[in-house]
């Protein structure tokens, strides 16, 4: 039988552990972990995903910032706020959310932002930690770690003699995610848009994640046996049986097949996703027990 693995209630899991991390740090230290999200404009995905987000950090028990800025908003005055928020000790976590106004430079404002309180992990410093292998001393970036819980708890935390293949190269996640499961001891390979025979090197691997942004890309005969599939991609492709003009929601795996041959694989939506946001809520408590000198829980 294929295991699904449910997102939410995977997600549901780690926001239970961060609760009780918090109510443990107030009670030791009388500390309360301070998430600041800043968001410019009024793309109207942006402000859902940062209401999501406010919204996690209030039931989690954190002090939850919002900064609502204009669209007008100048590269100067962004880069003084997070100046400001970087200075405020009640802040621990600190998320620009991306992507900003096309008259705004992004990569500057979140290299400004200090690493220990860059719980995006998107910082040079985190990104340089999880490449060197440093996973505890750096802010993992969300989404990569996420789908390494999904690993974890399918494979344990040592993944010795097991093939690993990331397609996907992208800064973002698929070299952060090939990181991870090389600390983890698997071997892994990296492959890509170049790489020659896709879909026997996928063949190979006993840990399978796809992150390329093409729907369905992976069809079942790339699948090994037994694999353990991770889908990362979300692509919106037309659904004309729902009705003119409308669309669904798919991943970069071709779901239906791949589940008949996979040993377990995670559905689009309802897989990494709700991972994301519960791994936000993770590296804001991570950090708030590293500024107070105690031991941060694993996720």
């Amino acid at each position: 039988m294929t295991t699904i693995i449910d997102g939410k209630q995977v997600a549901a899991s780690v926001i239970d552990a961060v609760k009780s991390a918090v109510v443990g740090l107030e009670k030791d230290t009388s500390l309360k972990p301070g998430l600041a999200v800043v968001i410019v404009g009024d793309d109207p995905a942006s402000h859902a995903y940062v209401s999501s987000k406010s919204r996690m950090a209030k039931e989690c028990g954190f002090n939850s910032v919002q900064h609502t800025l204009p669209e007008e908003t100048t590269q100067e005055e962004l880069a003084r706020l997070v100046a400001t928020l970087n200075d405020d000790a009640g802040i621990h976590g600190i998320l620009v959310q991306l992507p900003l106004p096309k008259h705004l430079d992004s990569e500057p404002i979140i290299q400004s932002i200090r690493p220990e309180k860059d719980v995006d992990g998107l910082h040079v410093v985190n990104a340089g930690k999880v490449a060197t292998g440093d996973l505890d001393g750096g802010l993992v970036s969300c989404t990569p770690a996420g789908a390494m819980v999904f690993v974890r708890r399918i494979h344990g935390d040592d993944l010795s003699g097991m093939n690993a293949v990331v397609i996907g190269r992208s800064n973002l996640f698929g070299k952060p995610m090939s990181a991870l499961l090389l600390a983890a001891n698997a071997t892994v390979t990296t492959a890509h848009s170049r790489t020659l025979d896709l879909p026997s090197v996928c063949r190979n691997a006993d840990i399978l994640v796809a992150a390329v942004g093409r729907p369905e890309m992976v069809k079942a005969d790339w699948v090994k046996p037994g694999a353990t599939v991770i889908d990362v991609g979300i692509n919106r492709v037309p659904a004309p049986d729902k009705g003119e003009g409308k669309s669904r929601l798919v991943g970069d795996v071709a779901f239906e097949e791949c589940a008949k041959v996979a040993g377990a694989i995670t559905p689009v939506p309802g897989g990494v996703g709700p991972m994301t946001i519960a791994m936000l809520m993770a590296n804001t408590v991570i950090a708030a027990c590293r500024k107070a000198g105690r031991t941060p829980p694993k996720f």
